[in-house]
């Protein structure tokens, strides 16, 4: 089995329902993950985003559950709804 681990920084928009996933990025390591997401959430059109990383096997497509590194403005307290 060979693991990985994605960093990611995902943006939020307002609906008319609430707040919705806007743009995700893949980033290099969790630093840029979270700079690229502090930069999301500055945005004009955008409430909020978040960096996470995901790590799991991908010929397998077995992945762990996805871990917060960390939130800027508005984003939904259930994320396993998205």
């Amino acid at each position: 089995m060979s693991e990985v681990t994605y960093y990611v920084a995902l943006s939020f928009v307002a609906t008319g329902d609430g707040i919705a996933p806007g743009e995700a990025v893949e980033c290099f390591n969790p630093d840029w993950a979270v700079m690229r997401a502090e930069a999301f959430s500055r945005k004009p059109g955008y409430v909020g985003a978040l960096a996470f990383s995901r790590t799991g096997d991908p010929t397998t497509g077995d992945f762990r559950d996805a871990k917060i590194i960390l939130k800027f403005g508005d984003v939904p307290d259930d994320l396993s709804t998205l």
